[in-house]
């Protein structure tokens, strides 16, 4: 075949996506980069163009030349570092990459596409030409779901790795058609209102849970096609419920055929190790200070809110992208500038990112999986902080599973654990997330953590996920959690769901999507998520008797009225200071027996006596369940 079959009297790209591009403004490169199916004189042809300055020559090869590296080579757009050109033949379906040769000719590689759309099946790792139209059909939920992820909205978030939720009946994986319906049902039999899918982005190692990515504007092709995901995601909308994407900025797989050393230099990361190249993870991290890699980046994360209608990101590993030392030892980071451990170019991405995004799209949420003290994760940018609409409370998780883990003998010696979250919890915009980081690796699963015997187990489950939801902020659950999963999460097989057939587990499950019907729909338990206004402590201090009591309020209406006892002997009269007096209703019962609970509690509701208690004119004399929490609130508000 001859070189001159390529056009390059065709482009794409306009000065002006050459100006932002260079400058790490370009947030839609996925519109300009990447391969683009299109016809010339009626015959199909694909628009190409890669970013690879560094490059002596790029061709484009793959099934429709024969993998022949001369056939279809691309031209350099001036000094911009892009190659570019229209290869004839290549076409929707067509497998191909980029054979990119250094300047000196001592280079010679075949690379992915770093915008490619689809991807092979791993471990095969072509790219694959694709036309990603899909009618959607998810009109109502987009011009609704402002008032859905507003701050003062109830979000209850389950966390799905699509691989392994549920498989068929011989263990094989789900597409993401398949997995559609039963999904959607499911979190809806929940009362959930957001799923959040482990990263979906195509990824070479099945193990990372896609935690290590090569395809940032490609869904893994393990489960189907672009517009499958797209059918995914629409179905999800139509039943009302959002769906966030976890994303990946923080490193990038070290893969021969991704982004690493993508020239023949380190393009998208940096040349020095102590701040390229992640210890833990073995991967590879992004060189922020780079313009066109932040274009890269933003484009990538606009890409999954427009064209897949993502209502969401939650950024994985923030904290390893805000220091220069994270998990290093002295002598192998290199500080900034000013002398101090801040990447100040991430921080600078970040805060970019957080921009550019909710400028675009007011109705999204960013959310950051940030393990630090960094001050202001959800502050907005204007204001000093990074511009995230949330951050993931990881103190909250450790305190509690700490203290849960505890025979409850020990817990008085624990409680302030239990309490000291208050001191902090509006200081940022928090989820608070039971993730899948808490059931691998050895940890077991969340029933495992549980003192005591069987009872004891499920009792002290249901009394975390109570607590969970009574507390001020947003939540998250991973799948498995609501069905008191016995072992720790496998992602080589599907949930143990016949588990369900057992009455514990089946009480978990309901009891889960009951107090997620509270969250919802009661005002005060989630209408000031992120205001000290929305809470306020009845008595903090019984660690005698290892309970806590408080009171969620609304901005108007009723209030909530929590009361957990975390030890096995029930409490019969305990005394709990009112706001108002009249009667109070229980609208939950981690005891109930529909729970598998022993059904002891306060025969649906009592009256308040005029005994004044923790500074109230009025009281409740409450039976507290075994291991257990009640909610209750006034009939008259």
């Amino acid at each position: 075949m001859s070189s001159s079959r390529v056009r390059h009297d065709m482009s794409l790209l306009t000065d002006q996506d050459l100006y932002l591009f260079n400058e790490g403004t370009h947030a839609r490169l996925f519109e300009r980069l990447g391969a683009h199916p299109t016809t010339i004189d009626g015959e199909s042809a694909t628009y190409f163009a890669v970013w690879a300055p560094g490059a002596g020559s790029v061709s484009v090869i793959g099934d429709h030349n024969g993998w022949n590296r001369t056939a279809d080579p691309l031209r350099p757009l001036g000094s911009s570092g892009i190659w570019e050109g229209v290869v004839p033949g290549a076409r929707h379906g067509t497998i191909y990459k980029f054979h990119v040769a250094s300047r000196d000719g001592r280079y010679r590689v075949d690379k992915g596409d770093p915008l490619a759309t689809f991807w092979e099946v791993p471990p095969r790792t072509g790219s694959v030409v694709w036309d990603t139209s899909y009618e959607w059909h998810d009109d109502e939920w987009m011009r609704g779901r402002g008032g859905g992820q507003a701050i003062d909205a109830p979000a209850a978030v389950y966390e799905v790795h699509l691989g392994s939720w549920m498989r068929d009946e011989t263990g094989q994986m789900l597409g993401y058609r398949d997995i559609a319906r039963r999904l959607a049902d499911h979190v809806k039999s929940l009362n959930f209102t957001h799923v959040e899918l482990l990263p979906v982005m195509e990824h070479p190692f099945y193990g990372s849970w896609g935690y290590q990515t090569t395809g940032y504007f490609a869904p893994t092709s393990r489960y189907g096609a672009p517009q499958d995901l797209m059918a995914l995601i629409d179905l999800l909308h139509r039943e009302g419920i959002g769906v966030i994407l976890d994303w990946v900025p923080s490193h990038f797989a070290s893969d021969e055929h991704g982004l690493a050393y993508f020239d023949g230099t380190h393009l998208y990361e940096h040349a020095d190790p102590r701040q390229g190249f992640h210890p833990d993870w073995g991967s590879y991290i992004f060189n922020y200070g780079r313009n066109e890699v932040r274009s890269f980046l933003l484009s990538s994360a606009m890409h999954w809110l427009e064209r897949y209608h993502a209502d969401g990101l939650r950024v994985d590993a923030v904290a390893s992208m805000l220091y220069l030392d994270y998990s290093r030892r002295e002598g192998e980071w290199i500080p900034n500038e000013r002398g101090g451990r801040e990447n100040l170019r991430a921080v600078e991405f970040l805060r970019a990112m957080n921009t550019t995004l909710y400028g675009a799209h007011a109705d999204i949420q960013t959310i950051a999986e940030e393990s630090t003290a960094w001050p202001g994760v959800s502050t907005p940018v204007d204001a000093g902080g990074l511009g995230f609409g949330y951050k993931w409370d990881m103190g909250w998780m450790h305190d509690t599973l700490l203290y849960m883990s505890k025979d409850p003998v020990y817990r008085t010696h624990q409680h302030d654990t239990i309490t000291f979250r208050m001191l902090y919890a509006f200081n940022e915009n928090f989820v608070l997330p039971l993730s899948h980081d808490e059931v691998v690796y050895g940890k077991g699963s969340l029933l495992a953590k549980m003192p005591g015997d069987d009872w004891q187990r499920f009792a002290n489950l249901r009394l975390l996920y109570a607590y969970q939801f009574a507390q001020p902020g947003k939540k998250l659950l991973f799948m498995g959690g609501e069905i008191a999963q016995t072992t720790e999460w496998n992602h080589e097989s599907g949930l143990d769901w016949g588990l369900l057939q057992r009455a514990p587990h089946e009480g978990v499950r309901r009891m889960v999507a009951d107090v997620a019907a509270l969250y919802r729909d009661e005002p005060a338990m989630h209408e000031l998520d992120a205001s000290p206004d929305g809470f306020e402590w009845v008595d903090a201090s019984d660690r005698a008797a290892s309970v806590i009591s408080f009171l969620r309020k609304p901005r108007k209406g009723r209030p909530v009225l929590f009361v957990a006892n975390f030890t096995p002997v029930p409490r019969h009269r305990y005394r709990v200071g009112v706001p108002v007096g009249g009667r109070w209703r229980e609208v939950l019962n981690t005891d109930a027996e529909t729970y598998g609970g022993s059904g002891q509690g306060n025969y649906g509701g009592l009256e308040a006596d005029d005994v004044g208690m923790h500074g109230r004119q009025h009281s409740l004399a409450l039976v507290l369940p075994p291991l257990g929490a009640v909610f209750l609130t006034p009939e008259a508000s």
